[in-house]
């Protein structure tokens, strides 16, 4: 098993001091965990389900040993599993640690871990944890509780990397836990074949991909990390804060909306009002460049206060701006608050908004936007070639000296 987070030595301007490191579950960690939800690498033991309807109330409960499902079924499930770990790390798989006393007897982590210690073959925990999943969950209507107990035997890796299945030295056991939305299907006609015939459908109840979910303990550094969960939210936007609190009592992360907003506000209170155009547009465009950078590593970009603050000098903010970068970070952000670059950055698009036009530029090419003072105004310059579209349909941008002449020709007739 991993050891709780150790200390490191960190320089900085020419000082050491100890900051606490910390584990977090890389894509390829996750990867590694998803490919195992195949009928070939099935490492999952038993699975238990709880149907709850809109009133908060418990209308089913199944448990069984997961390979004893039909096949068709197992499959569904698979796809289910697949769903939880899936996303963007540090948006919508957020990796959370307990505190200290969530740790401690009667914390929520000593009762997840005598659950997973359960083999889920305690009736009274299982029934514990249903309760405490339908009263912490935010959801008006129907939905499904799947709670899945799974052991992998790891396999040990070379130095090339290559997995070598006979030096496993650990089994990784672990519980996954997914909450589906239940929906009624749609009304309509369908064709009967029996009778040959079309007729009313009958609606039934379809159970939909997951809205939450979590992977405990995590699977950090190849390894079981007790001190650490693994958060899925469908939408980045609705953590559930309290579920995360009563459920798993895990430090809150900051969402990936609220590391967007707190950027946002670094910039403007940085560049102040008169922060223009190419600046911000610099900004964005070295923040892509450092993603694109490190897209081939396993870890998501994290930025701190001095990684940002290198950002913002490298993108050409003015010396007497900066002198309150360090302020206006930690008014926002936090001190020791990290933000990933792609919550922050927009990777596939660059717009730019007044009241009345929206302008959509590709991000490679944004240098093509300038700000120009014409006649006294300030405007936005896009140079273009002879092919534009307005609506899907091709047009001119300068007509031709021909054009010209038939027009004016076209005048003095009718005149």
């Amino acid at each position: 098993m991993k050891p709780a987070p150790e200390n490191r030595q960190k320089e900085n301007n020419g000082t050491t001091e100890i900051t606490e490191r910390g584990f977090y579950m890389n894509k390829k960690e996750i990867l590694e965990i998803r490919k195992q939800f195949t009928p070939a690498n099935c490492a999952i033991t038993r699975i238990c389900g709880c149907y709850v309807d809109h009133e908060k109330e418990k209308k089913m409960e199944s448990k069984e040993a997961f390979l004893s499902l039909p096949e068709e079924e197992a499959f569904k499930y698979f796809d289910i599993f697949k769903k939880t770990l899936s996303g963007t790390v540090g948006k919508n798989m957020l990796n959370m640690e307990f505190p200290i006393d969530a740790e401690m007897p009667g914390g929520t982590q000593e009762f997840l871990l005598k659950l997973r210690n359960s083999k889920l073959q305690d009736d009274m925990l299982l029934e514990e944890f249903y309760d405490k999943v339908i009263s912490a969950y935010d959801y008006g209507e129907n939905y499904y509780i799947i709670l899945i107990h799974a052991m992998y035997d790891i396999p040990g890796k070379s130095t090339d990397g290559m997995e070598m299945f006979d030096a496993s030295d650990e089994v990784y056991e672990y519980l996954l836990m997914s909450i589906c939305p239940v929906s009624l299907s749609k009304a309509g006609l369908s064709y009967n074949a029996e009778s040959n015939c079309i007729q009313d459908r009958i609606r039934d109840w379809i159970v939909d991909m997951p809205d939450k979910g979590f992977l405990f303990p995590a699977f950090n550094d190849r390894s079981t990390d007790l001190h650490s969960v693994l958060y899925y939210t469908k939408k980045s936007e609705d953590l559930q804060p309290e579920m995360i609190d009563q459920l798993l009592g895990t430090k809150m992360p900051m969402s990936a909306d609220t590391q967007k907003e707190s950027f946002k506000m670094l910039i403007e209170d940085t560049l102040g009002e008169d922060g223009d155009y190419e600046t911000v547009r610099n900004i964005h465009e070295t923040l892509n460049q450092l993603i694109e950078e490190h897209k081939e590593e396993p870890e998501p970009l994290a930025l701190d206060l001095t990684d940002m603050k290198k950002v913002f000098e490298q993108s050409g903010v003015e010396a007497e701006k900066m002198e309150s970068f360090d302020r206006n970070f930690v008014e926002n952000a936090g001190e020791k608050a990290s933000l990933l670059a792609t919550n922050i950055a927009e990777t596939r698009k660059f717009q730019i908004e007044t009241p009345d036009i929206i302008i959509k530029v590709n991000p490679e090419r944004a240098d093509l936007v300038e700000t120009r003072i014409i006649d006294g105004r300030r405007c936005l310059v896009i140079p273009v070639d002879d092919h534009i579209e307005v609506n899907g349909i091709d047009v001119q941008t300068i007509k031709s000296k021909d054009q010209e002449k038939e027009r004016e020709t076209d005048q003095e007739i009718y005149s």
